[in-house]
């Protein structure tokens, strides 16, 4: 594709514009991250309706979660090293037009198949849009890296708290077919993308003209072996991470209802409050991050919310509430210090480390809903909450992270 030829700048105003935070783009794209993420969090929201209606077990609710998770998971890497190689500003529109198919279809399925097509249009619909808006993420962030990246997530975090709040209120009482009146959603996020796509050819311009003005800088690489070993601790405190999220995204509504025997509106209530604070704890490990460091913030996240997992499947109803808020906004706050991490252990791939390690994530997610539904059918969904909380205790592997280099 031919772009129109950049303007002379001076080197002070090349480097004003590109290494300013720019903030106004980074809220449009965390805006339509929690557009994105409002669409895939109806998925989990509604499977009490649809595990009713279709006559469904929880394996079978587990497959719907691993459908949708493994097209998102398995197509990440691939699009993020194509985009390495070459930038797609306007990808992300495209991928909104699979996300709004799979919505559609999700809203007239008539079949348990035809649920699985449906999540996984949404799936290929994510898989294309998180490595490319990572990366503009990071390209907006003016060095505030983790900032960047939180503010991102935040937007997703807010829209996966947002999805049951709709479907208590729109999908339960009035059906599946209500789905469909989600449709403006992505037809928005693809206005908003179309206009971050525009910003993000012009900074590539930018940046551009300013490499072909400055040095090249010889960086010392990393060996290989090393950053084998750094991303697999990296990769493991993920599968902790999300296979415990999956635990509460998909089944803590269940749990609820089984053990306290409380309505399904008022579960997702609670699955609300817990996926909110989840979205608070992302943008606080952000503004800590790049201050203290994200190897601390790692640290203390994944292992800091091993004692309220651990104490979560003896509490009453109240104290189960305040455990999953301190929970989810504890764990939460890792992924970005993660992603952070890994990119500076492997400078120059963004889009890749960032496929990468969102894929992972959706795949993890994926295949543990589907792994905890087995075993709730086989033992119970109090035993599922029982084995996932000690998942959070893999945190002690962060002792084997070196500490990262800044830039």
């Amino acid at each position: 594709m031919a772009a129109h030829p950049s303007p002379v700048l001076a080197p002070h105003a090349v480097k004003h514009v590109a290494d300013r935070t720019a903030f106004t783009v980074l809220f449009a794209i965390a805006f339509s991250h929690l557009l994105n993420d409002t669409i895939q969090s109806l998925i989990p929201a509604i499977y009490p309706l649809v595990k009713e209606s279709y006559q469904l077990s929880f394996s079978e609710v587990g497959l719907i979660t691993l459908a949708f998770q493994i097209t998102a998971s398995i197509l990440q890497p691939l699009v993020g090293h194509w985009t390495d190689r070459k930038p797609q500003p306007f990808a992300l529109v495209g991928g909104m037009v699979f996300t709004l198919a799979g919505l559609l279809l999700l809203a007239w399925a008539g079949s348990f198949r035809s649920l699985l097509i449906a999540v996984s249009l949404v799936g290929v619909g994510s898989s294309i849009f998180h490595p490319e808006a990572s990366r503009m993420a990071y390209v907006a962030s003016g060095g505030k890296r983790a900032l960047a990246q939180s503010v991102f997530q935040l937007g997703g975090n807010a829209g996966s708290a947002l999805g049951p709040l709709l479907a208590a209120a729109v999908i339960v009482p009035l059906g599946q077919s209500r789905i469909s009146l989600f449709a403006l959603v992505p037809l928005i996020a693809m206005v908003v993308l179309w206009r971050v796509g525009r910003w993000y050819l012009r900074m590539m311009a930018l940046r551009t003209h300013r490499q072909a003005r400055q040095p090249k800088v010889e960086r010392v690489p990393v060996p290989r072996r090393k950053v084998i070993g750094v991303v697999s601790i990296l990769l493991l405190l993920i599968f902790s991470k999300q296979f415990y999220l999956a635990s509460m995204t998909s089944y803590f509504t269940f749990y609820l209802i089984g053990k306290f025997g409380v309505s399904v509106q008022a579960a997702q209530i609670q699955l609300f409050l817990f996926l909110f604070a989840a979205a608070v704890g992302t943008l606080v490990g952000g503004l800590l991050g790049d201050r203290v460091g994200y190897r601390t913030i790692i640290w203390v996240s994944i292992l800091g919310a091993a004692p309220f997992t651990l104490l979560l499947p003896y509490a009453d109803p109240f104290w189960t509430t305040v455990l999953a808020v301190l929970a989810g906004l504890i764990l939460a706050s890792a992924f970005s210090a993660i992603l952070v991490y890994a990119q500076l252990l492997i400078p120059g791939r963004m889009g890749l480390v960032s496929g990468l390690f969102f894929g992972f994530a959706f795949g993890m997610a994926g295949i543990g809903s589907a792994v905890l539904g087995s075993l709730a059918d086989a033992t119970s969904i109090g035993t599922v909450f029982t084995v996932c909380s000690f998942l959070p205790l893999l945190g002690l592997l962060c002792v084997f992270l070196p500490k990262e280099q800044r830039a």
